[in-house]
């Protein structure tokens, strides 16, 4: 008898807090063989009857030890179909994004998107793949977005993560024209100052309808 592909749900798990203008991702040692102790995404088998984002919400919590009330969204990106991604056998993995808040946990290693180091199965690639559809999804996706960054924001905290995602700096007038389109999503007239020098950041406000 043929056998059938198990169900991996794996997750990238991003943390952008109020004081941190980039975002993070969490990797944490695994457990068990394969690759016991190495660094991986967190990631668990789909169980019989089990919704994805049921899944990718046990994930996080057990493997990066961050509190169920921490879990703001999660949503699916991509999903990886290469037959020998898991030496245990044949294995579907569908790659899952979540967002947290601010907790405490001393499980998880949260790394920028530029400095992740190998991880076992097919994770670093599944990590370069999901960074480009989380770009894309970046001031789209309304949900993605507003548990990413917040209700509002400044101008340089939307410059850090738009950087962080893409890769690369955004050009601000560009920027501001991409914001000032979302719908429900505003400029305050307030500035709040975020550096020592220059001039205060601009702020921007969802609005609450």
């Amino acid at each position: 008898m043929e056998q059938q592909s198990a169900v991996s749900i794996d997750v990238i798990a991003l943390r952008s807090g109020p004081d941190d203008p980039t975002a993070t991702l969490g990797i944490a040692a695994r457990k068990w063989e394969p690759f016991a102790g190495e660094l991986a995404l967190p990631g668990v088998l789909l169980h019989r009857g089990e919704r994805l984002a049921e899944a990718a919400h046990r994930a996080v919590h057990t493997k990066l030890g961050v509190p169920e009330d921490a879990i703001r969204a999660i949503g699916q990106v991509a999903t990886f179909d290469e037959p020998n991604r898991d030496p245990r056998g044949p294995t579907l993995s569908i790659a899952m994004w979540a967002v947290v808040g601010d907790h405490d946990s001393d499980i998880a290693t949260w790394v920028p998107f530029d400095a992740v180091p190998p991880l076992a199965f097919d994770h670093n690639q599944i990590i370069t793949a999901a960074r480009t559809r989380l770009a894309e999804m970046l001031w789209k996706d309304l949900t993605f977005t507003r548990a990413l960054i917040g209700d509002q924001f400044t101008a340089t905290r939307a410059v850090g993560l738009t950087t962080a995602l893409h890769g690369t700096r955004p050009d601000p007038g560009n920027l501001n024209r991409i914001l000032a389109a979302i719908p429900g999503l505003g400029r305050t007239g307030e500035r709040v100052r975020v550096k020592a020098t220059g001039r205060p950041a601009a702020v921007w406000s969802f609005s609450q309808a």
